[in-house]
């Protein structure tokens, strides 16, 4: 099957060197470039080579989910998607307006890896493979940031079928506020060395600089109802407990881009990342509980039940059933509506 690649963004800046990159690769290799706006967005946002959705074009796709979602938030990225699937993609990469991707970030990504694996391990600190300085991803739980990780060259190298894939993003890097708050940046990554995460093993990834290969599109899903600096870290967890169900591994590689970080408020940040620090690993404990079905026919139904318990933690409003509910009716439309094309 020939492959259709989209990029999807979301931002409300003008575009800025690391959109106009994106836009420049994009044309250049053949991708579509998707950006969804939100209320606090230009009103005119030119860019050649990228398709710009404000919330008006937004709520004229006749996109469920486009009419019930909250304005202001990063979840909004999830119209990106269903616009991306519609017309056709069957690999979408997600990044940020704020990553500036290398000439790597184009080559060719192949979903399945010969590669160094590593398995029932609870919590890896993947950025522990990356790099001999003390770092670890947000949305790791803090008493694990010094689990002990099996030397590189002792993993075994098997082949693991990854649809979803975490590249790594230098300068400043996705950490948690409290890594910003206490020790230095920038850092740059390792780039020889990629791994898999399978059964038994976790670790958050983000919305940065993320592939999905079409199998695991139902997994794109970002909850609303939470802090943006939760969507993505909660989504890695839902993601990652369904893909093990269907014997799928989560591959983190070489970094392909870097972050030229948009100004925040790290207290702000620290504020919105509390009920991960308390939760993330009460989440995973209640995901592995579930008893969910293999087959890419129950998805949805084990996406369902994976936000279901969240809302029944009381870590999400009971909104977001609603919503979820509309994200995937359209997910269904979109899928049909490609297929025909």
């Amino acid at each position: 099957m020939e492959e259709k690649v989209a990029v999807v963004v979301t931002s409300i800046a003008e575009p800025n060197p690391a959109l106009r990159e994106l836009a420049r690769g994009c044309q250049e290799n053949g991708y579509s470039f998707i950006v969804i706006g939100d209320e606090a967005s230009p009103e005119v946002f030119e860019l050649e080579g990228c398709r710009f959705y404000g919330l008006r074009e937004q709520r004229q796709l006749g996109l469920r989910f486009a009419e019930l979602c909250p304005i202001r938030h990063y979840a909004r990225k999830n119209i990106g998607y269903l616009i991306a699937i519609s017309s056709g993609a069957n690999v979408i990469i997600e990044t940020d307006d704020d990553n500036v991707p290398y000439e790597t970030f184009w080559a060719r990504r192949t979903r399945k890896q010969n590669v160094r694996t590593i398995s029932d391990r609870r919590w890896v600190n993947v950025y522990g493979y990356f790099s001999d300085v003390n770092i670890w991803p947000r949305g790791l739980p803090l008493k694990h940031i010094h689990n002990p990780l099996p030397g590189y060259d002792s993993l075994s190298i098997d082949e693991a079928d990854c649809p979803i894939q975490q590249g790594l993003t230098d300068g400043d890097p996705d950490v948690d506020a409290i890594y910003r708050l206490t020790l230095p940046l920038p850092v740059s990554f390792r780039r020889d060395r990629r791994i898999a995460l399978k059964n038994g093993s976790w670790s958050p990834f983000n919305s940065q600089n993320t592939a999905w290969w079409e199998e695991a599109f139902p997994l794109l899903y970002l909850p609303a109802y939470c802090a943006f600096r939760l969507t993505d870290i909660w989504r890695s967890f839902v993601g990652q407990r369904i893909a093990r169900t269907n014997g799928w591994s989560t591959l983190f590689h070489e970094p392909t881009a870097r972050q030229e970080r948009n100004q925040h408020d790290l207290m702000r940040d620290f504020e919105d990342e509390l009920p991960g620090y308390l939760h993330n690993q009460e989440i995973c404990d209640a995901l592995d509980a579930l008893q969910l079905k293999p087959g890419v026919e129950y998805l949805t139904d084990n996406v369902r039940s994976c936000y279901e318990k969240l809302v029944g933690m009381g870590l999400l409003n009971s909104q977001e059933l609603a919503l979820l509910e509309a994200w995937i009716d359209d997910l269904d439309r979109c899928i049909s509506k490609s297929s025909l094309r």
